[in-house]
């Protein structure tokens, strides 16, 4: 069994147990948080720990150093046992300058530890980060752990021997951090001394100087525990099915389910993206698997993405385009063609805080209205929404399955904590999915006539590749008659073809909806989707050990909604709905099930905390 991360410790209250540690690294967006938090999952995962990860960061590409709004942070939750969020509230804060300090200290749970770096701690910075005085000596931090020394100082003697300038010395000062973190939780410091060598392969003494600052890091540590706080602690690995894993970044999942989506379908894949954050972590993973049949194209702006991604599944690729809300309200217009059209395309919305530019590196689920109804028109298209990193591999794949098979264009929601979290995944079974194969029609389907709009079952008209003989038909935006295509726009026939394309999305097979935890019917039911799963299912699990009648339902197929939804709403007697907006996903089960949804909404760009959602529950429950 683990122990907290210092003596002093308390088991955290969100967690409910000792079995989890919360790590917070906090520092200036120079400082290499980023790179620090990765590293250190990199070891932690190779370790066998489960874990979750949250990185946040501030918008502007590099604020004035030493300011409130420059902090970058990186928080990893691990343990022995599942893990389902970044955490609530950290063990442990490690922090670089003031500013550091003062924007992350209320997260950190009384009786945690400070690690901070005194050498940054000037008069100068103290006033960029608001202190009057400073809080390492005015006793303020009674409360808690507090372990501060120069960090700045001893980085920059680690590396003497290597001849480089104070300010090259201290970009080293990360990986002394790193260092003093894997040998507080008893990581190994190879798999970090091989990366270092990889990515300086061309500068070998950029890389002897941070694995010479990460040893020294190290070895602080025995020093540190002899004479202070610091205690180290190891944490056994959690128990797992035998198999290969991996770290996985919602990004990634998203890039690999495509891939693995257009391999299914026998297609090859083109995908058009404009960058924008954070999905243009997409377009940067797709464009390494030119190899598995996939072309990447950075288009001049959001439309031009999205109008490419049209033109390749017109000649018979499977189009994918991915952006963030703002993009995503740029591609409307060409969506109303996709579902004019009647091709397949994935359109991937990594969703961030708005209206407008919002909060570009922020978490928010407010884009729900934009992908079920927001385009022009009774335009109708399937929507998928992930529900943590490596649900983003499957709802991918979902993805890709609907559009080709229904010959439809299908939204897939992530957001910013999705996209940029990382956890383990197992790496699955190839052989586990049943294939899609794409037909393309080859030959005239009527009297001697090709009829493009000719439907299928399914409500799906006939694919055909242009320069197919004889099968030359007539595309775009106007339109287009039952069965021929052609231009109509007689009353009859307008009222015929949107209840056609209406009713294929309301057709498209969803499984039924299942419990996440707990029972079928009770008292209450914790409805979500997206990126609420892991904190839902920790308080809901919280509040049922305490002996309450709750149970967690989770949604993935947000349009069209699974069949037996409705009936499993009414056997609770209450619903709740958590989500990051202002209630969306409430409105959409109020209307279409007339239940008495109940939103817990949150617009802070902050994930949900457990401590919140518990409290939100137990308040429902009285």
């Amino acid at each position: 069994m683990a122990t907290t991360a210092t003596e002093a410790t308390e088991p955290s209250a969100a967690e409910g147990n000792t079995e989890a540690v919360v790590v917070r690294f906090a520092g200036d967006s120079g400082d290499g948080m980023q790179l620090t938090g990765g590293q250190f999952t990199l070891s932690t995962a190779l370790a066998g720990n489960d874990l979750a990860t949250f990185p946040d960061f501030p918008a502007e590409i590099r604020a004035p150093q030493g300011t409130l709004f420059g902090v970058s942070a990186f928080q990893i939750n691990f343990g022995s046992r599942e893990i389902n969020t970044a955490g609530d509230a950290p063990d442990v804060l490690v922090a670089m300058n003031p500013a550091a300090l003062k924007v992350n200290l209320a997260s950190l749970k009384p009786g945690g530890l400070i690690i901070a770096d005194t050498g940054e701690f000037s008069k100068r910075n103290l006033d960029k980060a608001k202190y009057e005085v400073n809080p390492l000596e005015d006793g303020s931090l009674a409360k808690y752990d507090l372990l501060a020394f120069d960090i700045s100082e001893l980085t920059i003697e680690a590396v003497k021997e290597f001849g480089l300038g104070k300010k090259d010395a201290l970009r080293s000062k990360n990986m002394w951090t790193l260092g003093l973190a894997l040998w507080m939780f008893d990581r190994d410091r190879e798999p970090i001394r091989d990366w270092l060598k990889s990515k300086f392969k061309s500068k070998p003494e950029i890389a002897d100087a941070n694995i010479a600052a990460l040893n020294a890091g190290h070895a602080y540590g025995e020093t540190a525990e002899l004479a202070g706080p610091l205690k180290q602690l190891s944490v056994p690995p959690v128990p797992s099915d035998p198999g290969l894993y991996r770290t996985i970044t919602g990004a990634e999942a998203v890039s690999l389910g495509l891939v693995a989506g257009a391999q299914l379908a026998s297609l090859p894949m083109f995908f058009g993206g404009y960058p924008i954050t954070p999905a243009s972590a997409i377009l940067h993973h797709l464009a390494r698997l030119k190899e598995f049949g996939v072309t990447t194209f950075q288009a001049e702006d959001e439309i031009a993405a999205i109008c490419a991604a049209i033109g390749a599944s017109y000649a018979g690729q499977l189009g994918v385009t991915s952006s963030s809300g703002p993009g995503i309200a740029l591609k409307g217009e060409a969506m109303g063609l996709a579902i004019m059209t009647e091709l397949p395309l994935v359109i991937v919305n990594s969703q961030r805080g708005g209206p407008s530019t919002g909060l570009p590196t922020k978490t928010e689920q407010s884009d729900l209205y934009q992908a079920v109804f927001g385009r022009n028109g009774d335009a109708p298209m399937p929507v998928v929404s992930a529900s943590s990193p490596g649900d983003a591999f499957e709802c991918a794949i979902e993805a890709c399955r609907i559009a080709v098979t229904y010959m439809t264009p299908v939204m897939l929601l992530t957001d910013g904590y999705i996209a940029n979290a990382a956890e383990p995944w197992k790496v699955p079974d190839p052989d586990s999915y049943e294939p899609f194969p794409v037909s393309f029609l080859e030959e005239k389907n009527g009297d001697d006539e090709l009829l493009p709009y000719k439907r299928d079952g399914k409500g799906a008209r006939p694919w055909v590749k242009p320069g197919t003989p004889e099968l030359m038909h007539r595309i775009g935006g106007i339109e287009k008659a039952q069965d021929t295509g052609h231009i109509d726009y007689s009353p009859e026939n307008h009222q015929a073809m949107t209840d056609a394309r209406v009713n294929k999305v309301l057709g498209v097979k969803v499984p039924d909806q299942e419990v996440s935890l707990g029972e079928t019917s009770g008292k209450l039911a914790v409805v979500g989707w997206g990126s609420t799963y892991g904190p839902i299912r920790r308080a809901v699990d919280n509040v049922r050990n305490k002996g309450h009648n709750v149970s967690h339902v989770h949604v993935r197929n947000i349009w069209p909604l699974p069949g037996n939804l409705g009936d499993l709403l009414k056997s609770f007697d209450k619903v709740l709905v958590p989500e990051m907006n202002t209630g969306q996903f409430k409105t959409i089960l109020r209307d279409q099930y007339l239940v008495d949804a109940q939103p817990l909404t949150k617009t802070s760009g902050q994930p949900f905390t457990i401590a919140e959602l518990e409290a939100a529950i137990e308040g429902a429950l009285s």
